[in-house]
């Protein structure tokens, strides 16, 4: 049985610990996280980093016998809290109003944490279970992963597990079963300098700049094949999902979509510019490779003078078969808690669970609903924590056989 007061003052004591990124600092949390874990018994801490200041916890708690292993992976990191002034709460004290419980990460995701810091130390107090429950706590979650989870994934064997279960942000309602891949370019125009007046001397990298940007921007036109049992699991999903994620996430799900993040150009305005930077994240559901969008882009700009293109990240998009027996079991386990059986559904945003994936390990996310993520006053709603607690724990003793 979940034990709410750990769960509450665990969450708590996480959010307490600020870790931004960047800078991408998790030492001070992952020490907090440690506490946690090393007074749950039978429970087998160690830290592990591949690059300062990044911290990375793995926990492993071995049943009675051999058999599964299971990994519960958290990210310690979160987005900046920003201008404290834009809270009505300070962004670290964790302050409770109502069935609210508020502070930079309570939703993303140091609630979920603390979920899998409760389940894992309910599964102690019986351990008459098989194989093992890992639980794998990682830094540079929002920078992508290298020096977190994909370094645990590389060099801790305990992190390969048979299936992973991520509480990140999201929704009980929801699971997740895959998430659009991403690509982000960074476009550079070339030109010369000149006086603005004297606009025949120069060549303008700015114009330049747009021309390339809005060619860029035409691939969102571009049609994908997606899958047709992501296909429908997406409409099947709808009116749960959509109301959680916004009008038009269905839509956002099945396309490409390019966002236009950053443009520089110039000194003054009436300078030619002679230089002019732009940055683009391009999303891509299943159907499409990131191969295929990269040499869409450069195509697209080929015969513009003047103008590079760079890849600075892509991933592919990432599925798990949804008839795959771990959704079945999340189902049945978040049933008896939520009063109904969660939908099956595509991620928007990237997550680590998508690491899992590429790594051969069936994933699925499964957490708290975010208010307030990334912005001023972030929030996670108590009920909601202890239901995915309460339905991580499950999972667990049936994935375990416990």
């Amino acid at each position: 049985m979940i034990d709410r007061d750990l769960l509450l003052r665990a969450t708590a004591a996480l959010i307490a610990a600020p870790s931004e990124n960047p800078p991408d600092d998790t030492r001070a949390v992952a020490e907090v996280a440690r506490h946690f874990l090393q007074a749950i018994p039978g429970v087998v801490v160690t830290e592990h980093t591949k690059e300062e200041p990044v911290c990375n916890v793995v926990a492993v708690l071995r049943g009675a016998r051999p058999g599964k292993r299971l990994v519960l992976s958290g990210h310690l990191d979160t987005y900046p809290a920003g201008d404290a002034a834009r809270w009505t709460v300070p962004p670290f004290a964790a302050t409770i109003r109502g069935d609210r419980l508020y502070g930079r990460g309570a939703a993303d995701m140091k609630g979920g944490i603390a979920a899998a810091i409760a389940a894992l130390a309910a599964l102690a107090e019986h351990s008459d279970f098989a194989g093992e429950l890992v639980l794998a706590l990682a830094g540079d979650e929002e920078s992508m992963g290298v020096a977190g989870t994909q370094f645990l994934l590389d060099t801790v064997p305990e992190v390969r597990g048979d299936v992973a279960l991520v509480p990140d942000a999201g929704s009980p309602a929801v699971i997740r079963f895959g998430e659009k891949g991403l690509v982000w370019l960074d476009l550079e125009a070339a030109g010369r300098a000149a006086h603005g007046a004297h606009v025949h001397r120069g060549d303008n990298a700015a114009e330049r700049l747009i021309e390339a940007v809005r060619r860029v921007l035409a691939l969102r036109d571009r049609p994908v094949d997606v899958p047709a049992s992501i296909r429908e699991a997406i409409a099947a999903a709808r009116p749960v999902s959509e109301p959680l994620g916004g009008a038009g996430e269905a839509d956002t799900l099945g396309r490409i979509t390019v966002n236009l993040g950053t443009i520089a150009a110039g000194i003054s305005p009436n300078l030619v510019p002679d230089r002019a930077t732009a940055g683009l994240d391009i999303r891509l559901p299943p159907g499409v490779t990131t191969a295929e969008i990269i040499a869409a882009a450069g195509a697209a700009i080929a015969h513009l003078p003047g103008v590079g293109l760079a890849v600075r990240a892509a991933w592919e998009p990432t599925v798990t078969d949804p008839a795959h027996p771990l959704f079945a079991t999340l189902r049945r386990a978040a049933a008896p808690v939520l009063g109904s059986e969660p939908v099956l559904n595509l991620r928007v945003g990237a997550s680590d669970a998508r690491l899992f994936r590429l790594a051969g390990i069936p994933a699925a996310v499964f957490g708290p609903t975010p208010y307030g993520m990334g912005g001023a006053d972030e929030y996670v709603l108590i009920p909601e924590l202890i239901a995915v607690a309460e339905t991580l724990e499950a999972a667990a003793r049936d994935i375990l056989g416990g």
